[in-house]
């Protein structure tokens, strides 16, 4: 009988455990930061606020002044040419990268035209948000990549099929952890 409550006692703490765990997790390694842009304008473009939350994260880390070796600024790393074209479609004249909301704004509505231009596919826009679509465009018509990016595996940059993959897995945990309140 002994045997029979110990067994009960240490699964009781590993459930505990677990809830622990997933709230640790949930708080410190996936969080929700900048939520008011990010909820704004998620929703003005349409796209799903755990998507940009993931995003953001394999970007920069959430941290506002983040810059790539490459010349990418800000929470969404985006370059700056791509941030003057894209400003200039939604009426932005003040373009500094570094403040919070203009790069979540701009980043948001580029991933945006991204998803709009490849047919709603978010594998595609992902690659081509760290590629480039010229790059994703030729990949495709070389058949290098599907149509529907079902291959990302086939992404021939290194750099690019990990970014994308980071970028998949971040989702789907962030979908996990916040879509159903506990």
């Amino acid at each position: 009988m002994k045997k029979v409550k110990y067994i009960i006692l240490i699964f009781i703490l590993i459930i505990v455990f677990g809830f622990i765990s997933f709230f640790v997790t949930r708080k410190f390694i996936y969080p929700l930061k900048y939520t008011g842009y990010v909820e704004k304008y998620s929703e003005e473009y349409g796209i799903d606020k755990y998507f940009i939350y993931a995003l953001i994260k394999a970007e920069s880390n959430f941290d506002q002044d983040a810059n790539s070796s490459k010349g990418a600024i800000g929470l969404m790393q985006l370059m700056e040419n791509t941030a003057n074209e894209t400003s200039e479609k939604i009426g932005v004249e003040d373009v500094d990268l570094y403040d919070e909301e203009t790069n979540i704004r701009i980043g948001t509505k580029y991933i945006s035209d991204l998803i709009d231009l490849y047919e709603g596919n978010i594998n595609l826009a992902i690659i081509a948000y760290n590629a480039g679509t010229g790059n994703v465009n030729k990949w495709i018509k070389e058949g290098v990549i599907e149509k529907d990016g079902s291959n990302l595996d086939n992404v021939p940059f290194k750099e690019t099929r990990d970014y994308a993959k980071k970028i998949l897995l971040n989702y789907k945990f962030y979908k996990v952890l916040y879509e159903y309140e506990f």
